[in-house]
């Protein structure tokens, strides 16, 4: 399960049996929701935030959070998705230490 992104008890993450198309999981105490980045012509044009089934969704200000944090780094979470999953490569995990605004 590799983490992208941690953020104030906030991980941005993808389970390793994950599938297309390109998404994350932002996990908080239990809580979990999930963005999937919709991409043309190799840009991220959408980001889709919606329930995991089964999980509690995250609180309010986790979700604000999450939903920051993927349109911040939308292209760099694409880049990190296609290196795990189609080149096979290891991806390294991030903390972010500052408040995105």
């Amino acid at each position: 399960m590799p983490v992208f992104y941690r953020y104030f008890g906030l991980l941005i993450l993808v389970y390793s049996n994950e599938h297309e198309p390109i998404h994350v999981h932002g996990r908080y105490q239990g809580a979990e929701s999930r963005a999937e980045l919709i991409v043309i012509d190799a840009k991220v044009t959408e980001i889709r935030i919606g329930r995991v089934p089964g999980k509690r969704p995250l609180p309010p200000a986790q979700l604000r959070d999450f939903q920051l944090i993927v349109e911040h780094h939308a292209e760099a979470i694409v880049q990190k998705w296609i290196d795990y999953f189609i080149l096979h490569r290891p991806v390294s995990s991030e903390d972010i230490t500052r408040r995105i605004r």
